[in-house]
């Protein structure tokens, strides 16, 4: 399968392109993605991945045997590590491009993790004040999509931030007092930025706020308001956090609604165990309501996750983080992943040997 010449077209269809989610891509989703952005490391550590049947196969193949044909990626900006800097990316946006997939580029505007309760910003950039830093996010992002578009892996969608609750690169871009105009002023660089390198690349504006409509409407009138502009919007849900299932469909329905612009789920996730494999204690130490940790109803959770985010009429799921079993040396701090655990092992579809959870399945 071939995604890269028809992607506008057959991935998000004609009414992304036009901003708008139509009727028929309301029982539809089209983007079936995995966030797999610790899968390089993984497989440099010399990591093995097994099909169901625990046959030896490559993991991008395994995933898309299972219905994933969108591929998020992470970027950081100077990571102790290396993984994942621009050059690692670059890198790894080959392979999925090679594998027939379609590219979302996740910048996180740190060296470390951004998400609703931090928003670090990069050592480069920390003594820079609110139009440095608007400088800074317009090079960092052209630079990474044009290199990308250079060596013939153009990003189909682009995220700029990640989990944004409250603003990035703190404390210049925070959401203080209901002002949205630091923020906005970041967001609008990063969007032009996309725009310059590619017009046909989707920005993606992402937030935890699949919670409540009131926190979803205060973050997305807000921007609006202030005159940023975007393509689709983003929400990650995780049912230990975000409420019910039926919650999640409502807020989808009101995005779309609102806004005029197609949903995403940037990120969800369910456990196969409550289990730990190594030393570091997991993220998510409860399962999904009525979804036991097991094999089966890790699968079922997804499914009913998709099916709910279908009911509500987004466009796409991305399972984050699939791939990340528990491998020495593939740890979850960028300033020691050496030495560091893995706190999402219980949460891969692949166990703690690398074999893949049969009963997990990307949907349309």
């Amino acid at each position: 399968m071939s995604l890269r010449s028809a992607l506008a077209a057959t991935v998000l269809g004609a009414a992304v392109l036009a901003g708008v989610a139509s009727p028929a891509q309301a029982s539809t989703l089209s983007m079936r993605g995995a966030d797999v952005s610790t899968l390089q490391r993984a497989t440099d550590l010399g990591a093995r991945y097994y099909t169901a049947a625990g046959v030896p196969a490559d993991p991008l193949d395994i995933l898309a045997g299972a219905g994933v044909n969108y591929i998020r990626l992470r970027v950081w900006v100077n990571p102790v590590s290396g993984y994942n800097n621009a050059a690692k990316v670059l890198a790894y946006a080959r392979t999925v491009k090679a594998k027939g997939l379609a590219l979302l580029i996740d910048f996180h505007y740190s060296d470390t993790w951004a998400d609703p309760g931090v928003q670090t910003k990069p050592a480069a950039w920390a003594s820079h004040g609110l139009g440095a830093l608007a400088t800074d996010v317009y090079q960092h992002t052209y630079g990474l999509c044009n290199s990308l578009k250079a060596q013939g892996t153009t990003p189909d969608t682009i995220q700029i931030g990640n989990e944004i609750n409250v603003g990035m690169l703190w404390n210049d871009g925070r959401i203080v007092n209901n002002d949205f105009g630091p923020l906005a002023t970041l967001l609008k660089s990063g969007y032009n930025a996309v725009k310059a390198c590619n017009a046909g690349t989707q920005v993606l504006i992402h937030t935890a706020n699949s919670d409540s409509l009131a926190n979803a409407r205060w973050f997305y009138d807000g921007i609006r308001a202030a005159g940023v502009p975007w393509d689709i919007t983003a929400l990650s849900y995780y049912c230990n956090w975000h409420g019910t299932m039926t919650n999640l469909t409502t807020v989808i329905k009101d995005m779309i609604s609102r806004y005029g612009k197609p949903v995403v789920l940037a990120e969800t996730a369910a456990p196969f165990t409550l289990n730990n494999a190594d030393g570091t204690g997991n993220s998510i130490t409860t399962a999904c309501p009525g979804y036991p940790a097991t094999w089966a109803g890790q699968g079922a959770a997804f499914t009913a996750v998709q099916n709910a985010a279908k009911a509500g009429g987004a466009v796409g799921v991305f399972y984050w983080e699939p791939t990340w079993y528990a491998v020495p040396g593939n740890g979850w701090d960028p300033h020691d992943i050496q030495n560091s655990g893995d706190g999402w092992d219980n949460m891969a579809v692949f166990n703690w040997t690398g074999v893949f959870n049969s009963a997990v399945r990307w949907i349309s």
